[in-house]
């Protein structure tokens, strides 16, 4: 019989009303592991009901105590890391590397979250009129929602629910559900640490659970990372009811290549960028520009590289894992047609792989196209898997406005020496988050990480100093208070009548 993962309230688990749902697969077997619940919008409303109830008390526990619980909780997780990132990589396939370095990022954002007393202070300003103060205080908005999306189902989460919690918030999260079991391990951990029940909840669910949180009216904001239709969906439907909204989107990262760049670090760069994580992440590079005069030189560097990659089961030390389910794994081979009929050049095709792990997992080996036209669906579209387009410039310029005619605005590149050309780059590319010479720029905790265009919709990036922004509301006071010369009470010392 499968096993059933139940959602998590009030600091336990809890099954809900529901009779519905959908399987968990480990995707380097292609089976069932377990089933997970999936909650009606009844179930999201009782769910909702006990985070309220727990949210005034932790509204008003202290910094200090707040602090400690995320403090043991860190401490907990990295002692315990091993053991969730066996979780990632049996549900998301991802390899044990790639899940470790999930969960490292995702602690960087639990240690920027234990700073909350610096980031949360206010400000104040005396005597703007005669006797009177004004002074602000940043207070937590209440019950917040969180929904994250498969590829990160650590990582994700932890961009938002540590300063959430610091802040002095309580947190629905709904995790997809096609991984859901992290969230409960995370909630199960927070508990360990110390956080009263009722303050994190976990309700698993498809749309509908989605929709349930949208339109909740205890629901103060909404936090979102996925595709950018169902982005722009997130953000006008809670935005709609009146909620605070952060809704990150898809991508198409390029990464352009000038002429003076070290080309075994670009290749390198590409390869490690394109195909890590299987290519299931919004800051992956699925586009590498190239000027004619190294381009020849950089896809044979790539593709020598791509042939040392070993595809396969995440717990055999592989370099890249399977994909998600069998329905993605056809859907992003179903691109290599696509680039054939659009007279691309498929330089190495993932579809024959040989792979170390079951056959009946969902494989597609690293794969990589040149002379990829803009007009083609495999430059157009967000691909999410291991598919490299190789498109060709002329220089500069011209690898600039592609960049900046594209709909997203996620992450981008720029491989050089020359730092005058970088300087440039990095001030006129309509992109939210540069590299040079780096080609992930995923940000540090203590700065914020989200694009531009249709890769944001909403009132904050995640996490750094927005995060705190985001889960919070200033108050303004005006103060005034009698001179102790108006009379009242005495200053003088006392004495013995």
């Amino acid at each position: 019989m499968t096993d059933i993962l139940d959602h998590w309230v009030g600091g336990a688990a809890w099954q809900g009303a529901s009779t519905r749902t959908a399987p968990v697969y480990n995707p380097a077997l292609g089976a069932v592991q377990k089933e997970v619940r999936l909650a009606t919008s009844a179930d999201v409303d009782a769910a909702v009901v006990v985070t309220a109830a727990a949210w005034p008390a932790w509204r008003d526990t202290s910094i200090a105590k707040r602090t400690s619980v995320l403090f043991a909780f860190r401490e907990l997780l990295n002692a315990r890391k091993d053991e969730l990132a066996a979780i990632l990589t049996a549900e998301h396939g991802k390899v044990l590397s790639d899940a470790l370095g999930e969960i490292a990022r995702g602690l960087e954002v639990v240690d920027f979250a234990c700073g909350v007393g610096h980031l949360t202070k206010g400000t104040y300003s005396e005597n703007v009129s005669s006797g009177v103060d004004v002074y602000t205080v940043r207070q937590p908005i209440g019950v917040v929602g969180v929904i994250s999306p498969f590829n990160f189902p650590a990582m994700v989460p932890m961009w938002f629910f540590p300063i959430a919690l610091a802040a002095g918030n309580a947190v629905v999260l709904k995790p997809s559900e096609k991984d859901p079991t992290a969230s409960i391990w995370m909630a199960q951990l927070l508990r360990e640490a110390g956080l009263p029940d009722g303050v994190f909840t976990v309700v698993n669910g498809d749309k509908e659970a989605v929709d349930a949180l949208l339109v909740h009216p205890d629901i103060r904001s909404i936090s979102f990372v996925g595709s950018t239709p169902i982005a722009q969906y997130i953000y006008q439907t809670a935005a709609t009811h009146g909620k605070r909204v952060q809704a990150l989107g898809g991508a198409k990262n390029h990464m352009l290549v000038l002429p003076d760049a070290d080309l075994d670090l670009a290749a390198d760069a590409a390869v490690n960028a394109g195909f890590g994580s299987a290519g299931e992440r919004c800051m992956a590079v699925s586009v590498v520009l190239a000027t004619e005069q190294i381009a020849d030189a950089l896809v044979e560097k790539i593709a020598e590289r791509m042939a040392t990659l070993r595809t396969g089961d995440g717990t055999r030390g592989c370099d890249m894992g399977p994909l998600i389910t069998r329905e993605h794994r056809d859907k992003v081979a179903g691109y290599l047609d696509v680039a054939a009929s659009d007279g691309a050049t498929v330089v190495v095709d993932g579809r024959g792989v040989e792979v170390d792990g079951d056959a009946d997992g969902f494989w597609l080996g690293p794969t990589l196209i040149d002379r990829v036209p803009l007009d083609s669906a495999v430059y157009t579209d967000e691909i999410f898997g291991p598919v490299l387009s190789i498109v060709r410039v002329e220089g500069y310029q011209d690898g600039l406005d592609i960049i900046n005619r594209g709909r997203y605005g996620n992450g981008t590149a720029i491989f050089t020496n020359d730092g005058g050309a970088a300087r440039r780059f990095q001030r006129e590319v309509q992109v939210g988050m540069v590299g040079v010479n780096v080609p992930i720029p995923v940000p540090v905790a203590y700065h914020s990480f989200g694009g531009w265009k249709a890769s944001l919709f909403g009132d904050a990036k995640a996490y750094g100093p927005q995060g705190f922004e985001f889960f919070s509301q200033e108050k303004a006071i005006t103060s005034r208070w009698l001179d102790p010369s108006h009379g009242g009470l005495n200053l003088g010392f006392p004495q013995n009548a």
